[in-house]
């Protein structure tokens, strides 16, 4: 009964529609999060991208993907590797870990007989870096 009344390139432009917006949707997001992410942007001229994005939204955000695209990359970039630093070092003071008591255990390793001393200078070589 469904499918006569709802034929199948109906349910094909409805799945199109769909993806169609969820994409705009995650265009959307990935813009904002860029624009506020920026730190060479005063306020104002965040407001305006927004009230730009809001008014005229195709044509406002291929505006501002031509206009600050190239940009948009590095500064994810950026953020990723700052969390990463970050993520890092929380770690390395959680663990509490440092090259003197890694070295010595490395030192064990050896005099135990666990891995040899061309394992030894490769690994210590590693922790100096």
């Amino acid at each position: 009964m469904l499918a006569s009344q709802y034929p199948l390139l109906d349910l094909f432009w409805t799945l199109f529609m769909v993806f169609a917006f969820v994409i705009w949707i995650w265009v959307l997001i990935a813009i904002f999060s860029d624009l506020f992410r920026s730190h060479d942007l005063s306020g104002v001229a965040k407001a305006l991208w927004v009230i730009f994005i809001i008014v005229f939204p195709l044509i406002g955000i291929l505006v501002y993907l031509i206009v600050r695209g190239h940009g948009m990359h590095d500064r994810a970039v950026t953020q990723a590797n700052q969390q990463q630093q970050e993520f890092d070092a929380y770690v390395r003071q959680t663990a509490g870990t440092n090259t003197a008591n890694e070295l010595a255990k490395l030192g064990q390793l050896k005099d135990n007989g666990t891995i040899t001393q061309a394992e030894f200078d490769a690994q210590k070589a590693k922790l100096l870096a």
